[in-house]
């Protein structure tokens, strides 16, 4: 396969994934409109908002589940079915949700069907981010494994600012009654339409060379894929788990700049938003850049390259209380821009695992982590609020010297990463 070969491949993967994580995320800007279709009219506001918060938390529940039944598939009978299923399974997902009665219409079966769809919306995404990253690292030869993974992670954070745009789009362009009535579906059958157009594309994709090779010769896991990765791999899902928590910290982090900004440092509202998309804009810029810098220096050195972005980012919190517009974008743009140590996750992830196990290695040890960590990071941050914006400063500088440590770590064993198979 040539390099446009292999880029277009990757578009298309990064594509998908951006469309994916739209449909995902959509469902957060719209909790408060959902909460009320969905449950009883007189019901406490405090009530319906843990009511609907704990649908949105659903999803991430059932990720772990999903990412490894995906992953069992893929490893067994091929990655490219299976990668094609997940976005099958969130567009459809996502135009139910967008189509669905209300309880006005149906009664207590509304929440129920809404549950139903955020269940597998929870099981799609937990198979996307493993499927894409080992499909694609699969498609490429190791020279640029960073490269693709980051243009990937790219894809996955635009979807995210996508869906802030179209909530945006949605709520100022409609009156907040309209929005109430019908134009809180209008973000769900887009994303669903989008999605079933990026399955298309999906489908139009070969199976990667990599399974295909296994498959010739016979070497596909004989086992089920999950005891091979618990009875083989500890040490793969160890360092794994490691590199999903900077992941989960740099994107929970980044989805929580809004109200820091707005709750911490006082900034209007509008101001945090443009501030918090410039950050987003800067990360997806700064996967990439770190992406082509692991294919040129290695995981070792670009983490203890990061590590010293990282505390930039530190530096930043820092200095924002009381700063001007202009200031406060341009340190907005740093945080994000050192956000591009997340492509680290998953070139240091696929090259953990052995092709043959791969894919369910990827996901068990990813969804595991990121429900673990991403649960608990809003927790340890906002637990510490009473240190007003040291809170962050000092969470940036933990994870400063986490990725420096994983640095010399990788760089002192001497890791043999992006193995080809």
């Amino acid at each position: 396969m040539n390099w446009k070969e292999q880029y277009r491949v990757s578009g298309i993967v990064a594509l998908g994934g951006c469309l994916e994580f739209y449909d995902f995320a959509i469902f957060l800007f719209f909790t408060e409109v959902i909460g009320q279709q969905f449950f009883p009219v007189g019901m406490p506001l405090w009530l319906t908002t843990v009511q609907t918060w704990g649908l949105f938390a659903a999803g991430y529940l059932f990720r772990p589940l999903g990412g490894i039944v995906l992953a069992h598939f893929g490893d067994l009978f091929g990655r490219q079915r299976v990668f094609a299923f997940s976005i099958l399974l969130m567009a459809a997902s996502t135009l139910g949700i967008g189509l669905l009665p209300t309880y006005q219409a149906v009664g207590i079966v509304a929440p129920f069907l809404l549950l139903f769809f955020r269940i597998l919306q929870g099981i799609a995404i937990g198979g996307e981010l493993p499927g894409a990253w080992t499909f694609v690292t699969e498609h490429v030869p190791p020279r640029r494994v960073g490269l693709v993974c980051g243009i990937v992670c790219c894809g996955l954070t635009l979807g995210i600012l996508l869906a802030t745009s179209v909530a945006a789009a949605v709520t100022s362009s409609l009156s907040p009654d309209d929005t109430q009535q019908w134009g809180w579906r209008l973000p769900f059958l887009l994303g669903g339409v989008f999605g079933l157009a990026g399955m298309k594309l999906r489908r139009m994709l070969n199976e990667t060379p990599v399974f295909v090779n296994l498959r010739r010769r016979r070497l596909l896991v004989p086992e089920l894929p999950l005891r091979a990765v618990l009875k083989t791999e500890i040490r793969g899902v160890v360092r794994s788990a490691f590199v999903t928590w900077v992941l989960s910290s740099v994107v929970v982090l980044t989805l929580m700049l809004p109200m820091t900004l707005h709750g911490t440092f006082g900034f209007d509202k509008e101001g945090a938003l443009c501030a918090a998309s410039i950050s987003t804009v800067f990360l997806a810029i700064g996967v990439v850049i770190g992406g082509a810098l692991l294919d040129l220096i290695g995981a070792a050195r670009f983490y203890m390259l990061f590590s010293i972005l990282l505390l930039a980012a530190a530096a930043c919190y820092y200095f924002m209380a009381g700063a001007s517009v202009l200031e406060l974008n341009l340190m907005a743009g740093m945080i994000g821009l050192a956000g591009g140590v997340c492509a680290g996750t998953p070139y240091v992830m696929v090259s953990s695992f052995p092709a043959r196990i791969r894919y369910t290695g990827v996901s068990f040890a990813y969804n595991v982590s990121y429900a673990l960590f991403g649960g608990l990071i809003p927790l340890i941050v906002n637990s510490l609020s009473p240190l007003g914006a040291m809170a962050h400063v000092l969470y940036f500088c933990v994870i400063s010297l986490f990725a420096f440590a994983l640095g010399v770590s990788l760089l002192l064993r001497g890791e043999q990463l992006c193995q080809s198979d």
